[in-house]
């Protein structure tokens, strides 16, 4: 036993040790790989090790998709690689797959491809899409018998791969776009290439701390002629910067032995610190090669001038009290209609104005928090250019903007595809996903009734027009005519569960929010099977859609339940009741400066009585009504949150004892962990002698002893993938 706090007794759970940097380091690959061996170890010798788990579900939707490999040949047989859901293999067409890559050190995959000649599969794990749950890999992975055996082929250190480009005649040339580490700066990072198939590896590109590789591709006419796409970006749990200078494209003229840079000043294409994430894709035509790409560009577009009856926030934010009390009545509502509650009405926030309680730009700051800095950006977005020349000189192929494309996420796509059967046929891959048929000049959308959105990957037939394999966030689709009607082909339990929650029923249901597939609930005694396709009812069930977070269930009646979407945006609902579908979501008053709401805010449901909720954005609150009326029982409970594009400084978890009301725990995204023996009357930190500035993942009370804890905590967004538990007393 060791004491760390006066209040609070902590003891390691699980491997440990107290970090005194302020800033935790990242962790190495080896340590990674020691913690894979001991692993395998305590699976070896675990209570549990002969319990038969048992697969429910569900399959009508699945996973993020990242890659696919079809084999051109024979292309009802392909491989395909999901975000954090390993590899999959069919040769049914996507009617059913066979998982190929479970039993390896890390099913978070970047890039694969196939040579399908000689049976090598290649797999580059650490997912390349930047996002929140882009989880970080171990290396590249080689497979000579279909993906029976696997070996670790190296790049351990590289994290997240971008690309893997194989050479068309000797099955030992490799080239690997190594985009490196998420959250922390790596040298690691850039293009490297092996000539004897992966036994060793040199690294020929590279750029800086900060930019690392993110695709490639060659020249059809050409094999030793190879163009890679380098990406500036620089995360962190506050802020997001997915753009710089050490963006660019560069050539080589000798299968990856030297490379020179393109996108110079002359050369037409964006390369200041706006140049964000590209994609590359090369083309054969009777001219000769045609090298395209798409760019996201952060740089901003001309501001628009508004119209005549528009209220903008950057008028707001220099207006006089004279001039905002002469505004036009219409003007002003609309503005308030758009944005505040029905509370604030034209009359009472002209009052307020009036009587020196608020300014103008009182408005613009009720508005703005660190998700407005993301979304209400006018950057210019994707871009789509094509290069005659060898990537000497540029020229963008559209003249009117790709709106609703890219928005200011650019970082989560950045796929182009150009048809080798028709070269003036291209794909680039976004929210929806777009196809021009003159060069580039148009798009449009081939997104059909029954295809997710958010588009990661996509193959062409190179002998089939019109015939696409497509990967996005709701799983695998394929068309045969080029995108007016699609198959879904969604078989693989691969959805990624933000979280899970059950109920009281017997047999007992399932509930879960996932990414981007919103909440869904299903009996516990579901076993997949295609039955439901012939009677037309899925066993799971919708609830609510968006990115799908925490659920709390009503257990009185186990139909009543609160879920929502991402930042806080939760809904009491009702599965038996289709009329209930309440918001909750606590709102601040205006004066007040937004409430700082985590990617998944924290709710928490009473077993004293369920009618009353927690809920958690930098502080917590409380409702007694089932979430009609909420009230602050806590100050800030983070260090204040930090300036950035990403809402920080919030509450991550809230738990409450089941033995004693009002004995209450709230953790952060920046590491404090606050407890309340009152309801809330008053906080006490403790977690001072913890390690710092780690996320806290979860925080469990206990149901036998009053005043037991468990608490875990996260370094992912540091890259630092140490292990924390621990359990802990109150004295």
């Amino acid at each position: 036993m060791k004491k760390l706090v006066s209040s609070l007794s902590l003891f390691f759970l699980f491997a440990s040790i107290l970090h005194s940097q302020s800033v935790p380091e990242p962790t190495p690959a080896l340590k990674r790989m020691e913690g894979v061996e001991q692993h395998k170890t305590l699976q070896a010798n675990s209570l549990f090790n002969h319990l038969e788990f048992q697969n429910i579900g569900p399959t009508v939707f699945s996973g993020r998709v990242v890659d696919v490999d079809v084999n051109p040949s024979n292309p009802i047989e392909m491989y395909v690689a999901y975000a954090s859901g390993g590899v999959w293999y069919t040769n049914n067409n996507g009617t059913t797959f066979t998982p190929v890559f479970d039993s390896q050190a890390t099913i978070t995959i970047g890039d694969i491809a196939v040579n399908w000649s000689a049976n090598i599969i290649w797999v580059g794990t650490g997912e390349n899409n930047s996002s929140r749950s882009s989880y970080s890999g171990i290396g590249i992975f080689k497979s000579m018998d279909k993906g029976k055996t696997w070996k670790n082929m190296g790049l351990e250190e590289s994290q997240h791969i971008g690309r893997i480009l194989l050479h068309p005649v000797n099955p030992n040339i490799v080239h690997v776009a190594c985009l490196g580490s998420l959250y922390s700066d790596n040298e690691n990072r850039g293009v490297y290439t092996t000539s004897d198939g992966g036994v060793t590896w040199k690294k020929t590109l590279y750029v800086n701390p900060t930019a690392g590789a993110i695709d490639l591709t060659m020249d059809p006419n050409n094999p030793n002629v190879l163009y890679a796409a380098t990406w500036e970006r620089t995360r962190r749990a506050w802020n997001f910067t997915e753009s710089g200078t050490g963006t660019g494209i560069y050539k080589s003229v000798n299968s990856g032995n030297s490379w020179e840079l393109l996108t110079i000043d002359a050369s037409g294409f964006p390369h200041d610190a706006g140049a964000g994430r590209i994609g590359l894709d090369a083309v054969r035509t009777k001219n000769g090669t045609v090298l395209y790409a798409v760019i996201d560009n952060q740089d901003m577009r001309p501001k628009e001038e508004p119209k005549d009856d528009e209220l903008t926030k950057d008028q707001l934010r220099t207006m006089s009290k004279e001039s905002f009390l002469a505004l036009k009545e219409e003007r002003l509502k609309k503005f308030l209609d758009d944005n505040f509650p029905e509370k604030y009405t034209v009359d009472t926030v002209m009052m307020l104005v009036k009587t020196d309680k608020i300014k103008p730009v009182t408005l613009v700051e009720y508005l703005e928090d660190a998700n407005s800095l993301l979304f209400d950006t006018q950057v210019i977005g994707a871009e789509v250019y094509k290069s005659l020349d060898g990537g000497k000189t540029w020229e963008k192929t559209h003249k009117k903007y790709l709106n609703n494309l890219f928005n200011t996420y650019g970082y989560y796509f950045g796929q182009i595809r150009v048809s080798h059967i028709n070269p003036q046929k291209m794909y680039i891959l976004g929210v929806p996903a777009l196809k021009s048929e003159d060069g580039g000049a148009t798009w449009k959308a081939i997104d059909g009734d029954n295809v997710h959105g958010d588009h990661h990957a996509l193959w062409l037939d190179p002998k089939m027009d019109g015939h696409l394999v497509l990967g996005n966030d709701g799983g695998l689709h394929i068309t045969y005519d080029d995108g007016k009607h699609w198959i879904k082909c969604n078989q693989p339990a691969v959805g990624q569960f933000y979280s899970v929650a059950l109920d009281m029923m017997k047999p007992y249901n399932v509930y879960g929010g996932l990414q981007d597939n919103g909440v869904w609930v299903g009996p516990s005694t579901y076993t997949p099977n295609d039955e439901w396709q012939a009677s037309g009812s899925y066993p799971y069930k919708s609830i609510l859609g968006g990115d799908g977070m925490q659920v709390a269930v009503d257990t009185r009646d186990n139909a009543t339940c609160y879920a929502g979407f991402q930042f806080g945006n939760y809904f009491k609902v009702s599965r038996t009741d289709e009329d209930i579908n309440e918001p909750i979501q606590p709102h601040h008053e205006l004066g007040q400066r937004p409430y700082r709401w985590n990617w998944e805010a924290p709710i928490h449901l009473s077993m004293h009585n369920q009618d009353i909720l927690y809920m958690g954005a930098e502080r917590v609150f409380r409702s007694f009504d089932q979430g009609k009326n909420f009230t602050a029982i806590s100050g800030d409970l983070t260090k204040g949150g930090k300036k950035g594009d990403v809402s920080y400084g919030t509450l991550t978890c809230i738990d409450e004892s089941p033995m004693l009301f009002g004995l209450l725990y709230a953790g952060s995204d920046d590491g404090y962990i606050n407890v309340t023996h009152d309801g809330g009357g008053t906080w006490k930190r403790i977690s001072d002698q913890l390690p710092q500035d780690l996320w806290v993942s979860s925080i469990q009370a206990s149901k036998f002893e009053q005043g037991r804890v468990y608490i875990a905590l996260n370094g992912y967004r540091w890259d630092q993938f140490d292990s924390y538990v621990y359990i802990g007393r109150l004295r």
